[in-house]
């Protein structure tokens, strides 16, 4: 189970177009796991985390400087996201032991999870997506569709949930309010206030790595912003598809990206390597990074464990233990990446209430999601 927590917990969120914001809540409970928070809530714009909270501290924290100032204007802003935080682990403790009942599961490490947010392209001023889902051991429960709004239920074991929702107008009328209205006036709010991290532009170090002669070279980009990124292999001037192994973009741990490029030499000849290079590009800058392959700049399996396994296990575990929540909504995140039509079978959570409303109207702050609704 450990193995499979791990790969779960580095899934990445890929990033959109140049111009989309996105605003994402992730709430995570688990079972089974031990030395980590049964509960982790975390708050992210453009993939950039901005608030934090698990059920170890119990307290809801800015994890980003211009956080501070932007709830200046409102001293109890942070002790509405703790309650709020407080209230939904509580409920999130029954759902994932109803869950348990529901697809008869007893023992072992399980997961349950709220991804709710909003996409917005700040070119257009249009929204163009609002989701709401909730998953349990990495798959797909039950979901908000905004075009007919209704719930979507993948699995049997969430057809009553789905029922009992779908009867519940009040609750579809303020859910599709929270993600049609609330949810990207906040996102505004954030990219205006978080524009100058948000907005930067950072390239990374690229090296050339190889664990033994006979292994694939691995080309190795790390600590790039945003992570609107390629990375690839080409052959005389010609990008390559075959013999070639991408890995997904993951978060380093201090806010910035990493990914690689695996490329199989096994027949290739000694005198044709220079006639290969690795291509790095990030959105918004006009000159790529390119990477010449040479035996002399490939740096073999022993310098990477002196001089990156170190580093790299411990990006690993931090990223781990502040991402947990994007276990799930990583997973279903990245799912609707590949779906041509945004809107389609968008999955939602399996007993929420309804997102809080902003009291004092929209020049208020918005709290995060409240997933504060049993199952049964």
């Amino acid at each position: 189970m450990e193995t499979w927590t791990l790969s779960l917990l580095l899934v990445s969120l890929h990033g959109a177009a140049a111009v989309t914001h996105s605003l994402k809540y992730f709430d995570t409970a688990s079972s089974g796991l031990t030395n980590f928070p049964e509960f982790v809530s975390v708050g992210m714009v453009d993939e950039l985390q901005i608030v934090h909270y698990d059920s170890n501290t119990r307290r809801a924290e800015p994890k980003q400087d211009w956080m501070i100032r932007f709830t200046e204007e409102d001293p109890k802003y942070w002790k509405r996201q703790t309650e709020l935080s407080l209230g939904n682990q509580q409920v999130n403790k029954v759902n994932i032991e109803e869950a348990k009942q529901r697809f008869n599961k007893t023992g072992g490490v399980h997961i349950f999870q709220v991804m709710a947010g909003c996409e917005w392209d700040d070119e257009t001023n249009e929204v163009l997506r609002g989701f709401h889902q909730h998953g349990f051991d990495g798959e797909d429960f039950i979901s908000f569709d905004m075009k007919t709004r209704t719930w979507i239920a993948p699995k049997q074991q969430a057809v009553s949930t789905k029922l009992k929702w779908d009867h519940n107008k009040a609750q579809t009328a303020q859910m599709n309010h929270y993600l049609t209205q609330i949810c990207p006036e906040s996102l505004k709010k954030f990219v205006k206030y978080g524009s100058s991290s948000l907005m930067r532009t950072e390239l990374p170090l690229v090296s050339l790595l190889q664990k033994s002669p006979s292994s694939p070279v691995c080309c190795h980009a790390t600590g790039f912003y945003p992570d609107r990124a390629s990375l690839f292999w080409r052959k005389d001037g010609e990008e390559l598809h075959e013999d070639v192994d991408h890995g997904e973009i993951l978060h380093n741990h201090d806010g910035t990206f990493q990914m690689s490029v695996d490329l199989k030499l096994s027949s290739v000849p000694a005198e044709d390597w220079r006639r290969y290079e690795c291509v790095f590009k990030l959105s918004g800058v006009e000159k790529n990074i390119v990477t010449r392959l040479d035996e002399a700049v490939i740096r073999t399996n022993a310098e990477k464990l002196n001089d990156m396994t170190t580093s790299s296990s411990i990006i690993i575990i931090i990223a781990a233990v502040v991402v947990l929540v994007l276990a799930v909504g990583g997973f279903m995140c990245y799912k609707k990446r590949k779906d041509k039509d945004p809107q389609k079978n968008v999955k939602t959570p399996l007993n929420p209430s309804p997102p809080p409303m902003s009291e004092s109207g929209s020049d208020s702050l918005t709290e995060g999601v409240n997933s504060s609704t049993r199952l049964m």
